[in-house]
């Protein structure tokens, strides 16, 4: 039986460099606008905003941050996703958390690093996409950069494999910068259109601190790229209902995943 997926998506002005602050922020709005959600969903570095510096403290997976979304997603009954750096060894990861109500956590790591901000000289690149299987829903939350690749993002078919494709909601959680929007707005819209698939984009909004502005605009779209849900540059939560029924409806009515190619992907270079 199909069931709709109730997500939020919480567009904040990240506090710099102060994960405490930022972690009192999203519990308070949580409060506020999330009850009764299945998924809550906040922008990347969330905890400390996007920084190279924030990597000389950055958290390991016993750490505070980890301990607090666990609490959180088991507190509000939903699934809360976001990402935070991470210490794995000698190396950092820009990390997706992924924590679920009952306990179950996953994560994945940020495989294209933003080399024009110098991420790639600092983190550690991840490698294989993560794909949730979430009350009836398949999805992929990918990181900010990772929107510009589609090859890594595509939504795969596969009759051998119940479901068919690889996911019905694609999510990627961003610090993209107001300089790029127009890129940002587009490229959520094109990734909805080619993969048949709900995607969710959540970004942060204010100016961080190294005076990079952000202009929000979080949105949800729908697998035919029309707007769902769209945020402004402030903050703002938006909450929205996504139809597993008009998702598998549309595919059949319009099977472009039967003619989509065939391919292996390499590994990262």
């Amino acid at each position: 039986m199909s069931q709709d997926l109730r997500i939020a998506l919480v567009q904040a002005d990240t506090t710099w460099h102060d994960p405490e602050s930022n972690r009192r922020r999203f519990e308070a709005e949580f409060q506020a606008s999330c009850r009764g959600c299945d998924l809550v969903i906040l922008p990347e570095t969330f905890s400390t905003g996007f920084s190279s510096e924030a990597v000389a403290w950055a958290e390991t997976m016993e750490g505070e941050t980890v301990a607090w979304v666990r609490a959180q997603a088991k507190e509000l009954g939903a699934a809360i996703t976001g990402s935070v750096q991470i210490r794995v060894g000698d190396g950092v990861r820009n990390r997706l958390l992924w924590a679920m109500a009952d306990g179950r956590f996953l994560h994945y790591d940020k495989r294209h690093l933003f080399r024009m901000a110098g991420e790639h000289q600092h983190y550690v690149a991840g490698r294989e996409r993560l794909l949730v299987d979430f009350r009836g829903w398949r999805i992929c939350p990918l990181v900010c950069y990772d929107l510009r690749f589609p090859v890594f993002a595509r939504n795969r078919f596969d009759r051998t494999r119940p479901g068919d494709h690889d996911y019905d909601l694609l999510v990627f959680v961003a610090n993209w910068p107001a300089a790029r929007h127009r890129a940002w707005q587009t490229l959520l819209q094109a990734r909805a259109m080619e993969n048949l698939s709900y995607v969710a984009g959540v970004n942060r909004v204010g100016t961080d601190g190294n005076g990079i502005a952000y202009a929000g605009g979080s949105a949800v779209l729908d697998f035919m790229g029309e707007p769902v849900e769209a945020a402004g540059d402030g903050v703002e939560t938006l909450v929205t209902t996504l139809s597993m029924t008009r998702l598998r409806e549309y595919r059949e009515r319009f099977p472009a995943h039967l003619d989509a190619d065939r391919f292996e992907l390499d590994p990262p270079i």
